[in-house]
C-alpha cells in the first residue's frame, strides 16, 4: 500500500514563498510521473504541476511562472517551490500519481494533504 506524506504548508501573505514536501514509500517512485494537486474550498481538486521519471515537467496556466516541481528519486520525494503567491493559490495541496493512485476500495488514494493559506 503506498503512502504519501505531505509537508510544508502554512499562512503566508501575498507575494511570499513556501516550499512543500511529499515523501512516498514503495519501490516504484523512480519510474512513475508525480504530481501536486490542490482543493480550494467549494472547489474540485486540480492538478497544479507534474514531473515525468525523467525530470520533465508541466505546469497548470494559473501557475506557470510561479511554482516549480522538482523530485529527488534517490529520496522518494517530490517538492513543489511555491513562488509569488497570490489569495487564489490558498488550497489543501496533495501530491500523487498521475493518475492518481487507487484505493482499496476502489476510489483514489490521497494522503492528509498539507494547507496553504495566503493571506494578509
Amino acid at each position: 500500500q503506498v503512502q504519501l506524506v505531505e509537508s510544508g504548508g502554512g499562512l503566508v501573505q501575498p507575494g511570499g514563498s513556501l516550499r512543500l514536501s511529499c515523501a512516498a514509500s514503495g519501490n516504484i517512485f523512480s519510474i512513475i510521473v508525480m504530481g501536486w494537486y490542490r482543493q480550494a474550498p467549494g472547489k474540485q481538486r486540480e492538478l497544479v504541476a507534474r514531473i515525468t521519471s525523467g525530470g520533465s515537467t508541466n505546469y497548470a496556466d494559473s501557475v506557470k511562472g510561479r511554482f516549480t516541481i522538482s523530485r529527488d528519486n534517490a529520496k522518494n520525494t517530490v517538492y513543489l517551490q511555491m513562488n509569488s503567491l497570490k489569495p487564489e493559490d490558498t488550497a489543501v495541496y496533495y501530491c500523487n500519481r498521475v493518475p492518481a493512485f487507487l484505493a482499496t476500495d476502489g476510489g483514489s488514494y490521497w494522503g492528509q494533504g498539507t494547507q496553504v493559506t495566503v493571506s494578509s
